[in-house]
C-alpha cells in the first residue's frame, strides 16, 4: 500500500513516516509548497504525483486560539482545503482518511461522545473542522473521518513537550483541571490509520466501514491529570519536576473556548474496523522514553 499524507511537519505525518515502513507500507508526505490547502488548485497535481493507494488528509490549520482572529483562513484550509483533498482522492478512485477533532462538540454531554451525537463547536477552529468533515463527505463517498483528541508525540509542538519545557526550574505549574479528555499518541493514530486503510482496500464495497469514527486512547484524564502523569514519568527518569496546581478554565481564559468534555467513544471503530488504542498512560510512557532518553 502506498499512502500519500498531506503535510510535512505535523505529528501524524511524522508518525506515519516512521510507522509506515514498520507496517510494510510506503508513506509519501505531500505539503507546502507543492500542496497548499489554502490554494485548492495545488492539491490535485501534488497528490496525483504521489500515485497513492490511500490519501490521508492530515494537514490542517491548528492554531486554535489564533483562528478566532483568522476565521477566513481557518475555514479555507480546514473546510475547502479538506474538500479539495477528498475530491482528488475520489478522482483517483482511492479512499481518503480525514483527521478531525473533538472540538466539533460543545462538551456539555456528561458521558463520552458517540459519532451520532449532535455537534456544536464552540470555536472557529472547531467550526472549520466540522465544515471540513462535511466537505470530505460531499466530495468522496469512499471516506473515513477519524475524530481524535489531545494529540501528543515525540514530534512537533504538543502538551507533553510543553509541560516538560515549562516545568524546568519552576516549583509549580498551573494546569486546568475541569476539562477532561483522552490523551492520544500520534504514533497510535498512525498505526490505526494504516489499519483502517487496509480494511478499506480489502473491503471496497462495505458501507459500514465508511463514515465518521472516533479514534482516541483508552482511559481519560483532565489536563491536570495529564500534566501530573508527564511529571511523574519525568521524575521516574531522574528529572526534577514541579508540582501541579489545579485551576479552572475560568482561571486560564483563552480566545477560543474549549469543550469541558472531550471524551470520544471509540466502540464503533473497534466493532467495524477492529481498531482499538492502548491506555493513554502506556503510550505516554513510550513517548517519554524517547523524549527523556
Amino acid at each position: 500500500m502506498r499512502i500519500a499524507v498531506t503535510g510535512r511537519e505535523g505529528q501524524v505525518v511524522q508518525s506515519l513516516l516512521e510507522r509506515g515502513p514498520v507496517a510494510g507500507v510506503t508513506v509519501v508526505a505531500v505539503g507546502r509548497p507543492d500542496l497548499d490547502l489554502a490554494d485548492p488548485d495545488s492539491v490535485f497535481a501534488a497528490l496525483k504525483a504521489a500515485a497513492p493507494d490511500l490519501v490521508v488528509s492530515a494537514a490542517a490549520y491548528t492554531a486554535v486560539d489564533k483562528a478566532e482572529s483568522e476565521p477566513v483562513l481557518a475555514h479555507a484550509v480546514n473546510g475547502a482545503g479538506a474538500g479539495a483533498v477528498a475530491a482528488a482522492a475520489a478522482a483517483f478512485k482511492v479512499p481518503v482518511v480525514h483527521l478531525s477533532t473533538d472540538y466539533v462538540f460543545d462538551g456539555a454531554k456528561p458521558t463520552p461522545y458517540g459519532e451520532d451525537d449532535p455537534t456544536g463547536p464552540l470555536s472557529v477552529y472547531g467550526a472549520s473542522k466540522l465544515a471540513g468533515e462535511a466537505a470530505v463527505a460531499a466530495h468522496a463517498a469512499d471516506h473515513v473521518i477519524l475524530r481524535t483528541a489531545w494529540v501528543y508525540s515525540p514530534f512537533g509542538a504538543n502538551f507533553v513537550k510543553t509541560m516538560l519545557r515549562i516545568g524546568e526550574g519552576r516549583p509549580v505549574v498551573r494546569v486546568v483541571a475541569d476539562q477532561v479528555g483522552r490523551p492520544t499518541s500520534a504514533l497510535d493514530i498512525a498505526d490505526a490509520v494504516i489499519a483502517v486503510g487496509r480494511t478499506l482496500a480489502a473491503r471496497p464495497d462495505e458501507p459500514a466501514l465508511r463514515g465518521v469514527f472516533h479514534l482516541a486512547a483508552a482511559g481519560e484524564a483532565s489536563w491536570a491529570d495529564f500534566a501530573e502523569a508527564v511529571f511523574a514519568g519525568a521524575k521516574a527518569r531522574g528529572r526534577t519536576v514541579p508540582a501541579v496546581e489545579r485551576i479552572t478554565t475560568a482561571d486560564y481564559p483563552t480566545p477560543a473556548r474549549r469543550p469541558a468534555n472531550s471524551r470520544l467513544d471509540g466502540s464503533r471503530l473497534a466493532a467495524r474496523h477492529g481498531v482499538t488504542l492502548p491506555d493513554w498512560r502506556a503510550s505516554l510512557d513510550t513517548v517519554l522514553d524517547r523524549l527523556l532518553a
